[in-house]
Order: structure tokens, then sequence, then C-alpha cells
């Protein structure tokens, strides 16, 4: 489609991305707004509500299914709704929630402390190393969005719970993100963007091995080595990374973990049905009732909250196909592979890879270029990949009152960025 002939409806809807770019990298301005206002006033809540990173894509997708309404109608506007696929929100949702649970993560923690103990290393350095590896690389056997959860909530508990030093969150936070976007490259499903063209391409498993993942496996030892050594010193010297129980609950019995690991996988298994997982996931919510004993609260504020980010993104993103895709197509394949990178730190890398896919007579080249800079550049920002949101909740109030700060977290992801995009163009 050539720019010019793009509708009133397409500019409408790129013109409410943008705004919701802009706004994600402002929420600070709304933050510092709200103290302006009496404490618990109408004024301090909604802007505290606009300050908050999740509900920035919903809140600009409403704006233009309202605008779309305006310009057509009512009707036009639901139509456009039921062509969109909320099935990656849904599944992000269900996984949060899921592997959020203490038997999960007790089953992720000691996979960790295993690799840690093989490590002849300083033992809160070593937990850091084998956290920030192994963490993200399960993302290609229990998705990332899953990966991502569980890494977050284990860092959180772990290392972000203690005095640390700004430089050290965010570095953790900028290696976390990328490391989770290349993380789920070894096989043929967990990643989003690589479920976009794996079955159009034929791109199965030992092909995403072979071609992506032992690539993913060297950037990201290499990137996490390279924060450890840099942050040496304070983590090593860090009380203890393994704190106490917050309160005593009975040990969690075997067939407890079994059912909770055997949901995890079916929802896993189903992650294109959504009728089908969630009707999986409402079972998994009346196994966590039944087994109340061994559970911490279950809470579905910050899942909930993900799900509505990436939705309105869904929402917002299928109206962007009449630029992103002229750009790709226009594109060598070293100008795709450093475009693709690029555009994903505005696009979510799943839609970036999805568009792509449209394009007739991509060259194997172009094929990998596409898709390996969809997931290096994954980190940059909290829109670059649809696991990103869930890190960001799980660790948003770890930075102070005024939280993650985009920029800063650009800056964190670009040395693990530049790790990544030599390791998948060189090797």
């Amino acid at each position: 489609m050539d720019f010019n002939q793009a509708s009133p409806i397409q500019y409408a809807g790129t013109i409410c991305f943008v705004l919701a770019i802009i706004h994600t990298f402002s929420v600070k301005f709304f933050q510092k707004q709200a103290h302006r206002f009496d404490e618990g006033s109408v004024g301090e809540n909604l802007f505290h509500f606009l300050g908050e990173v999740e509900v920035v894509f919903g809140i600009w997708a409403a704006i233009f299914v309202l605008i779309f309404s305006l310009l057509e109608n009512s009707t036009a506007a639901v139509n456009y709704l039921e062509t969109r696929s909320f099935t990656e929100p849904l599944l992000v949702f269900a996984l949060m929630a899921v592997c959020a649970t203490k038997p999960i993560l007790n089953c992720a923690t000691f996979i960790i402390d295993g690799v840690t103990k093989l490590l002849p290393l300083n033992k809160n350095l070593g937990f850091y190393i084998s956290a920030l590896v192994v963490g993200p690389i399960l993302g290609s056997v229990i998705t990332e969005p899953a990966a991502m959860t569980v890494t977050a909530l284990i860092l959180l508990n772990r290392l972000y719970i203690q005095d640390i030093s700004l430089k050290l969150k965010y570095a953790t936070l900028g290696l976390l993100f990328v490391n989770v976007s290349i993380g789920g490259t070894l096989t043929s499903f967990a990643a989003p963007p690589v479920l976009m063209v794996a079955a159009k391409w034929n791109w199965d498993t030992m092909h995403m091995l072979t071609h992506f993942g032992w690539k993913a496996f060297v950037a990201i030892v290499i990137s996490t080595l390279m924060v450890a050594i840099k942050f040496k010193q304070e983590i090593s010297n860090l009380k203890n990374s393994y704190p106490p129980e917050p309160e005593a609950r009975p040990k969690i019995p075997m067939w407890v973990t079994a059912l909770h690991l055997l949901f995890l996988f079916l929802i896993v298994l189903n992650h294109h049905h959504s009728v089908v997982f969630l009707a999986f996931f409402l079972f998994f919510l009346g196994l966590t009732a039944v087994t109340d004993e061994y559970q911490t609260p279950l809470n579905l504020k910050g899942p909930l909250l993900v799900s509505f980010f990436l939705g309105g993104l869904v929402v917002l993103g299928g109206m962007q196909g009449w630029w992103l895709e002229q750009i790709l197509s226009q594109l060598g394949a070293l100008s795709l592979y450093l475009g693709a990178a690029g555009l994903t730190a505005v696009a979510d890398n799943a839609a970036i890879t999805y568009l792509g896919s449209q394009v007739a007579g991509l060259s194997e080249i172009s094929k990998y270029a596409l898709v390996a800079g969809s997931v290096v550049g994954g980190g940059l920002t909290v829109i670059a990949n649809a696991p990103n949101p869930a890190g960001y909740s799980i660790l948003n109030s770890s930075f102070g009152s005024s939280g993650i700060s985009a920029w800063n977290l650009f800056k964190s992801a670009l040395v693990p960025t530049l790790v990544a995009a030599l390791a998948f163009w060189v090797l």
C-alpha cells in the first residue's frame, strides 16, 4: 500500500499508537503531577492512573475505538475488534497467574539453585549468573511469558528485596529483558515473534536450535558474565541471597507440585487455543483453592493489568501494517536486521515478524534477519516484547515511588542488545 493511500482510520490508529509510545515514556510526568493534589482526591487518583505503564496502551486503544466509531460507525469498530486475536494477552494472563504460585516458583528455584551449586563461585554470584541464564532459557520450554514471570519473581525475592544500588537494579532489569527475548528461540513454540512465522516458513525446533538457539545461549552467557563481573563486589557482598520464608507453611507435597506442572504443561500445549487453555486455567484456580494451605495468596491484579496492556497493543498494532510492511519490504538483509531490531523498540516484535511474513518473496537470509533482529531488540523497551510488561509489573515497585524509567531501561538494555546483535549476525 502506498503511504498516500492510507485511510483516515489507519492514520488515526498510527497517531494513537505514537501518542501511546510518548505516553509510555512520560509516565513519570503524570506521577509527579499526582503529588500536586491532595491524597485520595480525584486529581491524585487520575494522574496516578495515567502514570501506570500497564494501562497506557489500553487507554489509547479505547480512544482509538471511539475515534473509529465516530469516523465510520460502531458496527465497523466492533467488526475490527473481532478480527483481532487476543490469544496472546489471555495466554500471558494465565501463565503469569500460574507461574506466580508457590509450587511453580519453588520448582524453578530448585532448578536454579541446583545449577548454582555446580558453579565454583561465591554463592551470591553463582545465584545471579544461574538465575539470569537458566531462567530465560527455560522460556524455550515453558514459553517466554512464563520464564519472565518466574525469573522476575525469583530476582524480586532474592535480589531486589535487598539494599542494592540503582545501577545494579537497572543493569539486571535490562539484562533480564534481553535474555528472555532471545532465550525463547531454542524451540519453535515459545517466543511470540517466532510463533508468528514458524508454521508458515516450516521452521521446526531443530531449525530454531541450529540457526538461533545456540547463538542465543552464547549471547546470554556473555552478557550475564559481563554484568556479573562489573558488579562482582556488590553481588558477592550481599548479606544473603537465600532469605527465610516470610511465614511458616507446610512443606509442599510432590503431588501438589506435579499437578501445578501438569496444568502449566496443558496451558502451554494449547497456547494457540484460548478457549481450551482458559478452561484449564479455571480448573487450575479450583486446584489452588483446594490446596490453599500450600499456597501464597493468588494475586490476579498484575496479570490482568499486563493483559490489558497487551490487549491495547493488539488493537493499535493492527493499524500499523500500512507503513511497517512498506519499510520491511524495501530493506536488504543487513538493513532488515538492523531495522527490525530498531522497530521492535517501538512496536511489539511479534507484530514485526507477522507483518514481515506477509511480504512475498523474502529470501532465507531475509527471513532470518527479520526474526533475529526482532528478538535481539526485544529488551529495549516495555512494549518491545510481550513478556516485558510482566517483568515490569513485578519489579516496578523496587525502583522507588517513581518506578522504572523508560530511558534508564533502554540504556541498561543497550549493551546486552549489542552483544546479542553481534552473536546473531556474526556467529
